[in-house]
């Protein structure tokens, strides 16, 4: 006899009790964008903003993964429930995540408060998947007290993530060319805790003291939050306690100058942004291939310009 497939109400009653196969499927529902999903997400929605979003960037090599199992241990050891959500590359075979990330924190994998997901970019540039947003609310409601979000690494188009997290760590370590980029725009601006890992290499003061100057050059407030420069030996868990203090710092001085509830809004308003686009785009390819090449060839021919096309394409929808 075949067994019968959980509903979405007994998946969120699952999630509810941390059971990992309940969050790993409504997780799956999420990225299939399965059609139970806008069931699931209005059950879910009253769990909403409990968790403490903390995200890790940094180019590859820096360390992530390993520094990620390091607060893992550390928060875990203050009695926190923490989830982690890896963002891999996508497999150039399968379409899914490569798992490594979750391969290097396989010794939290019996940790009953603990869990660790791996999700695939499948093309999503920015270094998170598309599906992100969704997935921490599923976090939310199983009742974990930080979530540490894991992205890809792809170096200065990681920005993204300041959409997601509450906390961003921007990871650094010397010899990997990071030095050279702290003057530049780009992925070392968005951090609210620099974390210089590998801080036992040559070159550690030289780009601790970049990393300083580049932070003196910000034009910041007297009530503006000033990145702090962490020095974490990660693999050996050196510096990880003092980097959980700066977390929970940044927390407190987030919720004390209404930076918390304005970084929330910015990650609710881009959520039901991207939601509302790919609404517009689904109901866009529903139309078929033949209605958009009609109004596009009026435009090819001059018989309309391409504001108007768009327009009538909208009006259509």
């Amino acid at each position: 006899m075949a067994r019968t497939q959980p509903t979405v109400p007994e998946l969120i009653a699952g999630a509810r009790q941390r059971k990992p196969r309940a969050l790993g499927r409504l997780i799956t529902l999420i990225e299939n964008n399965s059609g139970s999903l806008r069931e699931a997400m209005e059950l879910m929605a009253p769990d909403t903003g409990h968790c403490h979003i903390v995200g890790i960037t940094g180019s590859p090599g820096v360390g992530k993964s390993t520094s990620t199992s390091a607060l893992v241990s550390e928060l875990r050891a203050r009695g926190q429930r923490v989830g982690v959500l890896a963002v891999d590359p996508s497999s150039p075979f399968s379409g899914g995540a490569v798992l490594g990330d979750r391969i290097r924190m396989q010794k939290h994998s019996l940790d009953p408060e603990v869990y660790i997901r791996s999700m695939a970019t499948r093309g999503h540039l920015g270094g998170l998947s598309a599906a992100a947003p969704q997935a921490l609310r599923v976090f939310d409601t199983a009742g974990f007290d930080t979530v540490i979000v894991e992205t890809v690494g792809v170096g200065q188009s990681e920005v993204e993530i300041t959409q997601t997290a509450d906390t961003v760590l921007v990871l650094n370590a010397p010899g990997m060319g990071d030095g050279i980029q702290a003057a530049k725009a780009g992925i070392l601006e968005i951090a609210d805790i620099f974390v210089v890992n590998k801080a036992d290499r040559d070159g550690t003061q030289a780009l601790i003291r970049e990393l300083r100057n580049m932070v003196a050059l910000a034009k910041l407030g007297p009530d503006e939050w000033k990145p702090p420069i962490v020095r974490t030996v990660a693999s050996q868990g050196e510096g990880i306690a003092e980097l959980v203090d700066q977390i929970q710092e940044h927390k407190e001085h987030a919720q004390k100058t209404e930076a918390w509830q304005a970084r929330r809004l910015d990650r609710a308003r881009a959520e039901v942004e991207a939601l509302a686009l790919g609404n517009v785009r689904h109901r866009f390819l529903r139309q078929g291939r033949a209605h958009f090449d009609a109004i596009a060839a009026d435009v090819r021919d001059g018989k309309t310009d391409p504001y108007a096309a768009a327009d009538a394409i909208l009006e259509d929808l």
